[in-house]
């Protein structure tokens, strides 16, 4: 213990790590996540502080502080469009319109409804939302044609998980505030992952239906005109979707303007489809109240639990003793993210990300994984200068020209005569912020397996209580192909964190 202590003292350190085990101990007999982080934290400052006047008034401050942030209003407001959305229509609309060029191939229905799911996220940002909606809508035409029980439920559980991927996100909300990083941006990051998502998902419905050829029935295929006018009735989504997404991308709005004026769309677009009613109306609000009531509890409880946690100065002593210890930044992430996935056995993915995030992401911000090169922004930098400059002395231009062909660095003096400013601070910035994206997306990731990862998997328990005739144990067994394709493609995203960065703009 003598190795971890550092400005906190050691009974303060071990209160702080103690605590996690307690807080786990409280979810297991059942009490609300919100609740016993709120215990955790309150009881936590007590033992450190010796005064129960200090969480009180904690309670009062943070509650303020947490409640004002405007960055906060987005989350009602996605909600709300993901509600106004299911009454507009429009999870039927895709299905049907996924169904009609890929339900006459072999899985092709399921493989419909993956799709679906994926359109329905870049409407929703919830993952139980868009598995509950697409649970209603794509089922019973996964019975109708003859598709096993468990496997119908494994797909649909996992094409839910597409709600918190596929931008908006709720989840990728409350990591960017709490992160302090930009919406917008890790958006954008998202969007290819989310694709890869989709795209497995599918590859796995395809392998599962070549092993298993018994669990899949077939239907017709229709004709090309039907398709092409069941694509057509989808116009509402990708106007959404384009609006809101791409609004905010474009910089038209912030990201809370954007979900409210997707709100407002989804809302316009379900009255003009007649399924928006004064009685369905405040049945959206009163449903995106007490969603948005449960998230902003969970999110005042994990405040006062991770103020405590600052408090014991937990996340610093560990984030300097994994970079004392030397450990690979490689070594330190792969743990992280199996953490995550057992964690994900026996917890929600909003309480994973506000429990953990503010231990780890002190931990991962210390560690460079090679995201940012100096001397390569510097070389970038001064091409720009080159190309751009008429009037530089031959011999200086020259002597830049040499150093990018050798990759040397240039130094200060030389930046300053043509007129380019490129430091190790600069680059310090940029790489945090590739971390904190790149990082995210993992643990958006790996949380999303956790949705579907047995025994708790939240999305599992949605659609199966669907389709109560089909036996748990049948819908867990199918799943594991579609959390292989999960692994596989965090994996890949570990190796290669271009593919989640190569879209976004730095500096």
């Amino acid at each position: 213990m003598r190795a971890w202590q550092g400005s906190a003292s050691v009974s303060d350190f071990a209160i702080g790590v103690l605590s996690f085990p307690a807080l786990l101990a409280l979810i297991f007999v059942r009490v609300p996540i919100g609740l016993a982080m709120f215990l955790s934290g309150v009881v936590g400052i007590v033992l450190v502080t010796g005064n129960l006047n200090i969480p009180l008034g904690r309670l009062k401050s943070e509650t303020y502080t947490t409640f004002s942030s405007y960055s906060l209003s987005i989350v009602p407001m996605f909600l709300l469009m993901g509600y106004f959305a299911t009454l507009g229509g429009m999870s039927t609309a895709l299905f049907k319109a996924a169904e009609g060029f890929l339900g006459h191939r072999k899985g092709g229905v399921a493989m419909a409804a993956v799709g679906a799911c994926a359109g329905f996220g870049a409407i929703c940002g919830s993952s139980l939302a868009t598995a509950a909606t697409m649970g209603r809508v794509a089922l019973p035409e996964l019975k109708r044609y003859g598709y096993a029980g468990g496997f119908s439920t494994a797909t649909l559980a996992a094409g839910g998980t597409l709600g918190i991927l596929i931008p908006p996100s709720v989840v990728l909300v409350i990591y960017a505030i709490l992160t302090e990083q930009n919406i917008a941006k890790l958006f954008l990051a998202a969007f290819i992952p989310g694709i890869l998502a989709a795209l497995g998902y599918v590859m796995a419905i395809s392998i599962y239906v070549r092993i298993f050829p018994e669990s899949a029935g077939t239907r017709d295929a229709i004709p090309y005109r039907e398709r092409f006018q069941l694509l057509f009735d989808v116009w509402p989504v990708l106007l959404v979707f384009a609006l809101v997404v791409g609004g905010i991308y474009a910089g038209w709005f912030t990201p809370t303007e954007g979900a409210s004026i997707g709100a407002a769309g989804t809302g316009l677009i379900a009255f003009f489809n007649g399924g928006l009613t004064w009685n369905t109306l405040k049945e959206s609000f009163t449903s995106t109240a007490k969603s948005t009531a449960m998230i902003f509890f969970i999110v005042l409880g994990a405040g006062i639990y991770n103020g405590f946690l600052a408090l014991t100065n937990v996340p610093q002593e560990l984030a300097d003793y994994v970079l004392g210890q030397g450990f690979s930044p490689w070594m330190v992430l792969s743990l992280i993210l199996v953490f995550y996935l057992l964690l994900g056995c026996v917890m929600d993915s909003l309480s994973m990300i506000l429990l953990t995030i503010p231990i780890f992401f002190p931990v991962i911000s210390v560690l460079d994984f090679g995201l940012v090169d100096l001397i390569a922004m510097q070389h970038d930098a001064a091409r720009e200068a080159l190309a751009s400059a008429t009037d530089l002395a031959p011999d200086l231009r020259s002597e830049i020209d040499a150093l990018i062909a050798t990759g040397s660095e240039i130094s200060r003096d030389l930046q300053k005569e043509i007129g380019i400013r490129v430091t190790q601070g600069m680059a310090d910035r940029i790489a945090l912020e590739r971390t904190a994206i790149w990082f995210g997306i993992l643990v958006l990731i790996v949380v999303e397996v956790g949705l579907i990862t047995p025994p708790v998997g939240m999305n599992l328990f949605v659609i199966n209580a669907m389709d109560p005739k089909t036996p748990m144990v049948d819908t867990y067994k199918a799943v594991l192909f579609f959390v292989g394709s999960d692994l596989i493609r965090v994996v890949i995203l570990v190796l290669f964190p271009a593919i989640t960065l190569f879209l976004i703009p730095f500096g």
